[in-house]
């Protein structure tokens, strides 16, 4: 990269290699994302704050969870002036040694899950000063501070010293400026809100800059078991990757390198392969051409493979989903479902979670115009991760406004008290873009977030339109039984009969009206059922279809 200044040094000048190469500067990573903030997205105030609260949480629940431990998260924010902040997190993880501690808090894109293809939150650091305690639960306890060095990207520590105290975990303590808090629903409360959610099984205390404090508790005893590493799939590889794989795999040849670092890949199709590429399968991986990566890539578009293995996702789960949301959110009514996994582009295994709620404290409560009120509420998120920006760029988003809700008795679902919760899970998420807020609406990624929404949609259209019938019921029999006095009161002077006898008469004459109009309403939801499970069926056979000729394509 050259300097900026260039331009103005040699305008008009035509310039060789040689001055070229005296203003070439080059920068570490560290220095360019420090320059480039957005991209990891460090922009907006309350954006900024919220981002490092999610580096620091997902951070401590990805080392408590890889070592089997029950996360108790502590985090902190005190404001120390205009747009100043002092962020404390706490855990009770494994800790750091004194040889990990820089690396892994320190230094930009440090850490043991950067290499390895499997299910994680996704991290990136912001290199900011830092105060740190850690201890890894064998007696040393170390205090240190912290910064980094963006031009060499490496870390640097300082006042590094023993404590006398007995502490596991790491405890993390940074001042930032330029930040915001907000209790908003991009703001660092909403976060843990949702972040305890979709980890039911981590506790989290939150102190805002107020001095309120909030608990999150956990509902579920017991660590998720981690996602298996797994090899990456031949039909979601490109050719760039081919040749970055080829040169660090451990087989000497081709053949071998093809079926011992690639998912799914047997014998058969190794064959298949080499009828379709026109050089020698047995020479060195790691002399591999472009050209014939290219031939690679080709032949794995013409060959079938089975499946990518699901062994790599690890969903909530819906019990657990259940019990969070019965928690935190309290709704009257609640439908969740975790559908079987699928694939996206070819080669990309991916999960859907979904749950929709209604009533109670779902919905995200608003000021209007005659107070407060309820609106829809949509909660994002990725491999547990919450996302809280970018919600109109969002596969998720959309596939929620592309269901016709009128047909579950929604009749307004922005308004809504509801909130319906998507969990995406996948070892390659598909982001939009390096801030990793919104998902890309890959076709079968959306087609299967609707599907996840009807089947839920129904079961919560059934308790809506239930709860309605019952209102309207309830409605009709005080109007009936308002005006049986006054009809009681007709009839004996016309008839001469028992005004109790009448009034017996009129209200079993009122209750058996009421009971079948309800058998009616039953059986046209009964009807209605049958329609949604043949329309369901036939939605299910046209997407295989669709698959079928797609995969022909």
């Amino acid at each position: 990269m050259t300097d900026g200044k260039l331009g103005d040094k040699l305008a008009g000048k035509i310039v060789d290699a040689e001055e070229l190469s005296q203003e070439f500067k080059e920068h570490s990573v560290a220095e360019f994302f420090k320059k480039n903030k957005q991209m990891l997205g460090l922009y907006g105030k309350v954006r900024t704050l919220t981002t490092i609260i999610h580096e620091y949480v997902t951070n401590s629940l990805d080392a408590c969870e890889e070592a089997n431990i029950l996360p108790d998260i502590d985090v902190k924010i005190d404001e120390l002036g205009t747009e100043y902040y002092e962020v404390t997190v706490k855990d009770n993880g494994p800790g750091l040694t004194e040889e990990t501690v820089g690396k892994a808090l320190g230094k930009l894109l440090a850490g043991t899950k950067f290499h390895r293809m499997m299910q994680s939150r996704g991290q990136q650091t912001t290199g900011k000063p830092a105060k740190v305690i850690t201890g890894t639960g064998n007696g040393k306890v170390i205090s240190l501070e912290l910064t980094i060095d963006p031009k060499r990207n490496e870390p640097k520590i300082g006042n590094k010293k023993e404590l006398a105290k007995d502490f596991r975990g790491v405890a993390v303590q940074a001042k930032f400026k330029g930040i915001l808090y907000r209790d908003s629903e991009q703001g660092a409360l909403e976060y843990l809100r949702r972040t305890a959610i979709a980890n039911p099984h981590a506790q989290i205390t939150f102190r805002d800059p107020a001095g309120q404090k909030i608990k999150f508790k956990r509902t579920v005893d017991k660590v998720p078991e981690r996602p298996k590493v797994v090899k990456p799939h031949p039909k979601g590889l490109s050719v760039d990757e081919i040749v970055t794989l080829a040169k660090y795999t451990d087989s000497k040849k081709v053949v071998s390198f093809l079926k011992n670092d690639l998912d799914r890949m047997g014998q058969k199709s190794v064959e298949a392969i080499g009828r379709k590429v026109e050089f020698d399968m047995n020479q060195d991986p790691r002399k591999i051409t472009w050209d014939e990566a290219e031939q690679i890539i080709k032949a794995f578009k013409e060959v079938d493979f089975i499946a990518p293995s699901g062994d790599s996702l690890r969903p909530i789960g819906e019990t657990q989903i259940e019990n969070s949301l019965k928690s935190i959110v309290e709704p009257e009514f609640l439908t969740v479902l975790t559908r079987k996994p699928q694939v996206y582009a070819g080669g990309f295994p991916f999960q859907v979670e979904v749950s929709v709620s209604y009533g109670g404290k779902a919905g995200r409560t608003v000021s209007g115009p005659e107070g407060m009120e309820k609106r829809l509420e949509i909660m994002r998120f990725a491999n547990r991760a919450p996302l809280l920006f970018d919600a109109g760029n969002c596969a998720i988003t959309k596939a929620v406004h592309s269901i016709d809700w009128k047909r579950y008795d929604i009749k307004d679902i922005d308004k809504a008290p509801v909130t319906v919760l998507v969990n995406f899970i996948s070892v390659h998420i598909p982001y939009t873009s390096a801030g990793k807020q919104a998902i890309a609406d890959e076709d079968e990624v959306v087609e299967e977030i609707r599907l996840a929404l009807m089947q839920t949609g129904r079961k919560a259209g059934r308790y809506i339109s239930g709860k309605r019938r019952e209102k309207e019921k309830q409605m009709k029999r005080e109007l009936f039984y308002k005006y049986i006095p006054e009809i009681v009161v007709a009839l004996n002077k016309l008839t001469g009969a028992s005004k109790d006898q009448l009034k017996k008469n009129l209200e079993k004459m009122v209750l058996d009206k009421l009971r079948l109009e309800e058998a009616q309403e039953i059986e046209e939801m009964n009807g209605n059922g049958e329609e949604e499970k043949a329309k369901g069926e036939e939605d299910g056979k046209e997407k295989g279809k669709a698959k079928k000729a797609k995969g022909k394509k």
